[in-house]
């Protein structure tokens, strides 16, 4: 891993492992919010699902009751903070790990969950690969965030920009590069869900 990577990574760490204590207190609003965008994947029972960036495992029961028994939910997460608030609650399995560099194998998922992960990479476009290389032809991936892009701009005291990653113009340009096709996307003031699927 080079130094500027690897101080990136050490910078989410400390980010959310000072919050993962009280993380989902601090927004638990957000619940009807995950459901929906879940329920919009339609996840086949028997599913393989990674919930990339996964943190406490918020998604991870939706997704599990989505898939079924004879599917299976992995989360993963770049902090162990998170991970143990994960386990604590009863969400498992987690692996601690780096989305730049996936411990699973090629073609392995049906389909990849992404709640706010996105702008906190300073490498999307390498994360964008390394999720359609552990995607098999045809799998989901969802890009998601509880507020929309504007709402949490104003949030930050910050305004928009096209440069954004989840801006829709340079997140479908992101995708494409990278193997997958954007097909749906709501960016509204009470969520952002993209919706890409992998081309074979």
């Amino acid at each position: 891993m080079d130094r500027n990577r690897s101080a990136s990574l050490h910078r989410t760490q400390a980010f959310f492992t000072s919050r993962a204590a009280d993380w989902e207190e601090r927004f638990a609003d957000d619940a009807p919010q995950f459901e929906r965008a879940v329920r919009e994947m339609q996840l086949p029972h028997g599913a393989l699902v990674l919930d990339l960036g996964c943190g406490t495992g918020r998604a991870m029961p939706m997704l599990q009751a989505a898939v079924g028994a004879a599917g299976l939910v992995i989360g993963l997460d770049a902090t162990s903070a998170m991970l143990l608030e994960a386990t604590r609650r009863g969400r498992r399995p987690v692996v601690l790990g780096d989305v730049l560099c996936l411990p699973f194998a090629d073609r392995c998922a049906d389909a990849i969950f992404a709640a706010g992960l996105l702008p906190h990479l300073e490498e999307p476009i390498a994360a964008l690969a390394e999720m359609a290389r552990v995607s098999k032809p045809g799998a989901t991936l969802a890009l998601f965030h509880p507020i929309g892009r504007a709402t949490l701009a104003a949030r930050h005291g910050r305004a928009l920009s096209d440069e954004d990653v989840l801006a829709p113009k340079r997140l479908a340009d992101l995708l494409g590069r990278t193997g997958w096709h954007l097909h749906f996307l709501d960016d509204a003031a009470e969520r952002y869900l993209a919706l890409a699927q992998r081309q074979a």
